[in-house]
């Protein structure tokens, strides 16, 4: 049996399938959150997908070519687009995140712009029943 793509601009997918719009932003709790400069903490946030301009221009950053390890706080700088109330989203207000902040930005980072999604699997260690969980964060109850 022979499957054919439409190749229209509206469908985009297999006959028969309905396609999803694309989500570009996703919301996220930090763990800790960010303290700014009048010691408020902001823990809920936006992050974007990355373009190919969001890893390219890093590269020739002096700060990423001196010191690797930095790609992380200018490719993030570009995507995270608000944490709070705090929209200018620089690399000082990255620098400045407690490391558990980072490290769940740039899983985060990796979720969203390689499978498109901030859901993980998991396994109850009790029940052995395995269920997704949204890992963008949120207030308990929510999704």
């Amino acid at each position: 049996m022979r499957r054919t793509m439409t190749a229209t601009p509206e469908s985009g997918t297999e006959e028969g399938e309905t396609r999803r719009p694309l989500r570009t932003e996703f919301a996220f709790e930090l763990p800790r959150g960010y303290v700014d400069g009048s010691g408020t903490t902001h823990t809920s946030g936006v992050m974007r997908l990355a373009t190919a301009r969001d890893e390219l221009i890093p590269l020739r950053d002096d700060r990423v070519r001196e010191n690797a390890a930095y790609l992380t706080v200018v490719l993030l700088a570009r995507v995270v687009t608000r944490i709070g109330s705090v929209t200018d989203v620089h690399t000082g207000v990255i620098e400045s995140l407690f490391a558990s902040d980072l490290a769940f930005l740039q899983d985060m980072y990796r979720r969203v712009n390689s499978e498109g999604h901030t859901r993980a699997g998991v396994t109850c260690p009790e029940c052995a029943h395995s269920f997704d969980v949204d890992l963008s964060g949120g207030r308990l109850g929510e999704s």
